[in-house]
């Protein structure tokens, strides 16, 4: 087959969401399951990555301390199957342009010619802690919310310290290392120490691990969770609906009879 008449390839960036394969968008699973080939990250669960039958799968993820893919690896790979013709995905966990590298990721498919697409996915910042009954505004509590990322904080404690204390609610993803430091550091710029504050670390299927205390405990907080398992930080007022707004059980909803 000459390079003329070869099928043109496509990559599709895709948001795989809190790690529920129920969450994931009508257009996210067409994708999956039409992919010919599925690079995914560490924190997508096996069981969303399962939905793509027909491709070849690839874990590229990137995690602290470990030996990972490299991201100039990774856009390579991308480049030469689309050359190839094939259907990508590049399954990211939570939304593509929300703390990955989604956006970088683009940018290096457009600077070499490649077509692709944005799928976007329901990122953990909100899901984490909507799943567990925590609204990150609500009237009388909150007017808005700040997500952060907290693997460094060398970026995030510049960010800590401009807000003014307790004024919104705090998300922090890729922080449970960072905790204990974190939680110090708000103390000192003027959060009051018994600041509701919780970590919600999602399992896939629907599970949520979660701890629930105060931002003077979030230091010596257990990991929720098997420690594999990434945790959301969520940091304000609005933590006390936990009790009233949990979903202890999730009941199936039920058919309704027909009539006629």
């Amino acid at each position: 087959m000459s390079p003329e008449s070869r099928p043109r390839g496509f990559v599709s960036l895709v948001g795989a969401g809190p790690g529920d394969p129920a969450l994931l968008t009508i257009k996210a699973h067409d994708r999956i399951r039409s992919a010919e080939l599925v690079l995914f990250d560490a924190l997508v669960p096996l069981d969303i990555v399962s939905l793509a039958t027909n491709a070849q799968r690839f874990c590229v993820g990137k995690r602290a301390g470990r030996r990972s893919v490299q991201q100039d690896t990774i856009v390579r790979v991308m480049v030469r199957a689309a050359h190839r013709g094939r259907r990508i995905v590049r399954l990211k966990s939570g939304d593509p342009f929300v703390l990955g590298r989604g956006a970088e990721e683009a940018l290096a498919l457009r600077a070499a010619g490649i077509d692709y697409e944005i799928v976007s996915g329901l990122t953990t910042a909100i899901a984490a802690p909507a799943g567990v009954g925590i609204p990150l505004t609500h009237r009388g509590m909150a007017s808005s919310f700040l997500v952060v990322s907290g693997h460094d904080a060398s970026v995030f404690r510049p960010i800590l310290a401009g807000i003014t204390p307790a004024s919104v609610t705090l998300v922090v993803l890729m922080g449970l290392a960072q905790r204990a430091a974190i939680a110090e550091w708000l103390v000192t710029y003027g959060w009051p120490s018994d600041t509701p504050a919780a970590i919600v670390c999602v399992s896939g299927a629907g599970q949520s691990p979660t701890w629930i205390g105060s931002l003077g405990d979030l230091g010596t907080a257990p990991h929720p969770a098997e420690p594999e398992r990434p945790g959301t930080i969520i940091i304000g007022r609005v933590v006390d609906l936990h009790a009233m707004l949990e979903r202890t059980t999730v009941a199936s909803i039920p058919v309704a009879e027909r009539k006629g």
